[in-house]
């Protein structure tokens, strides 16, 4: 990938930052509520309807034209704000099927439907409560704040990370061709680094991923006569164990690289061999030649592990989903560190010396294999309550990172407060980072008198999924007062005087909330505030 023609200021994207996070006092109840309203009502991948409108609903009165249902039920803003280049901001909305036992007083009792149509219960345990909280927070930010910018800003709620076919869908329903293509793309995940934290990495971060399904046939009968039989099972466990050589045997120790087998099922009933089994096995690399070795040796084992039993039919084996590895420009990754750095400060922006084993769809957007493929920077933002970092068993910081819940656990709980803070101004100062200054007054550069970006516009939304006339259009807000930014942390949420936004949040035709303890209505104990069911209009 090649890094966007720019050259940056960190000072000037910190003084614009500090006029843009001077707004974050005013904006942070409503981002809070929402994050604490999205928290308690997850939805699964691609069932994200309520989560979609809300978020349609907010950049709609923040003055983005929308549209809804890109990809399935993904969201686009665009705001365009004269000539300059376009930042797209990425955040992601779906749940996991993972029962919540935080404890905590905004915890989901939500359940869906999974993919395979089964009852499960739904939580937000990857954090993309926030991510969504803080991309709808950011696009305020920067609209409120539009003296301070030029440009077009982009932003896209997507559907079905956790399926990682979210972003292709978004993709191929049109996202670069009716929106505009990027100059570059901007995207966060909460991480278990102490909240607050920032943590970088250029060039790879995040591995490939592919998930195999796989199913052996036998030829089943009585438990009592397993001679007559061919077992599945048998084979399958054949397989379980032989898998757990490719790593240690076939693949360099120099390399990375994870054979893990998430699924096995068999059978129905303790005295009958079935007639088949199924696995689902899941493969983790940095480097797509060692992706593709573990691929081809899964392969191989699974048919030899199936003829070597007598098995008289192949093996089917099958890519249910897959992502490429997650690869930072390096270019564009340490204009983002150096803006960061010169608001957070030096401790609070950390460089990981590693990339992680987890894995995203977000490379789908940097069009992997294009001749002209989009920059992208995507970083870690720490989430883990500092007394539970503190009490975390570990000398060192790795340690301790494996001791504390992070994604995926049911016991995952971000403290809500510096998460979200410093979620709203690491995205805000990324895109500050690459969208243009303003001209001083009469000046005759780039955005100077210019009304819209380089993109044609596009259909408005409504807030019931068909398109308007006319794009809905909110006045620029005065331009903010400068101030530099704060030296150690961000200020306290107290709502700027005469500020009625707090009243305002996800609206629309939604479905009620998953019945709870408390009702949806009243307010936690030393919690925001819930949103009515009428929006308050923005002043």
């Amino acid at each position: 990938m090649e890094a966007v023609p720019h050259a940056v200021d960190p000072q000037r994207v910190a003084e614009h930052g500090g006029a843009v996070m001077r707004l974050v006092d005013e904006i942070f109840p409503l981002v809070e509520g929402f994050y604490v309203d999205l928290h308690k009502n997850p939805e699964l991948s691609h069932q994200e309807h309520r989560t979609a409108g809300a978020v349609a609903e907010w950049l709609v009165r923040t003055g983005f034209e929308v549209e809804t249902g890109v990809g399935g039920t993904g969201v686009v803003g665009v705001l365009r704000n004269g000539d300059g280049p376009t930042v797209l901001l990425r955040g992601d909305m779906d749940a996991l099927p993972v029962h919540e036992r935080t404890g905590l007083p905004y915890a989901s009792t939500a359940r869906g439907r999974d993919e395979d149509g089964q009852d499960v219960p739904v939580m937000h345990a990857c954090g993309h409560d926030a991510h969504t909280a803080c991309l709808v927070g950011t696009a305020d930010l920067l609209a409120e704040a539009r003296e301070e910018w030029r440009g077009t800003l982009m932003v896209a709620a997507q559907p079905g990370e956790e399926t990682l076919d979210g972003a292709t869908a978004m993709l191929r329903d049109g996202l670069y061709t009716r929106f505009g293509r990027p100059d570059v793309v901007l995207a966060q995940h909460l991480g278990p680094q102490p909240a607050g934290m920032v943590a970088h990495r250029a060039g790879t971060i995040m591995a490939a991923t592919t998930n195999l399904r796989v199913r052996v046939f036998g030829s089943g009968g009585h438990a009592a006569r397993p001679e007559s039989t061919v077992d599945p099972v048998l084979i399958a466990a054949n397989i379980v164990n032989r898998l757990q050589t490719i790593v240690a045997r076939e693949i360099s120790p120099s390399e990375m690289a994870v054979v893990t087998v998430g699924v096995l099922r068999a059978g129905t009933k303790h005295n009958v061999i079935p007639d088949d089994a199924y696995l689902e096995i899941d493969t983790r690399a940095l480097n797509p030649a060692v992706s593709e070795r573990l691929h081809k040796a899964i392969d191989r084992i699974v048919r030899a592990e199936a003829a070597a039993s007598g098995a008289q039919r192949d093996p089917e084996i099958t890519v249910a989903r897959d992502a490429g590895v997650t690869t930072n420009e390096p270019g564009a990754t340490a204009e983002v560190v150096a803006a960061h750095r010169a608001y957070f400060g030096e401790d609070r922006v950390v460089e990981l010396p590693e990339p992680i084993t987890g894995s995203e769809d977000f490379s789908a957007y940097g069009l992997p294999g294009d001749p002209a493929p989009v920059p992208y920077v995507y970083w870690f933002l720490g989430s883990t309550p500092h007394d539970v970092w503190e009490a975390a068993p570990g000398e060192t910081p790795y340690e301790k990172m494996m001791a504390v819940p992070a994604t995926h656990s049911a016991f995952f709980a971000p403290d809500r407060e510096p998460t979200l803070r410093a979620g709203l101004a690491a995205l805000s100062l990324g895109a500050l980072t690459y969208l243009g200054t303003p001209e001083p007054p009469g000046g005759t550069g780039a955005g100077a008198g210019v009304a819209t970006g380089g993109q044609a516009p596009m259909s408005p939304y409504s807030g019931s999924g068909e398109t308007a006339e006319s794009a809905h259009q909110a006045e620029a807000p005065p331009a903010p007062a400068v101030e530099s930014p704060a030296e150690s942390g961000f200020p306290g949420a107290v709502p700027a005087e005469g500020d009625d936004r707090a009243a305002a949040g996800p609206v629309g035709d939604f479905p009620p909330p998953s019945p709870g303890p408390v009702p949806p209505t009243a307010p936690y104990p030393g919690e925001p505030a819930p949103y009515p069911s009428e929006p308050a209009p923005y002043p």
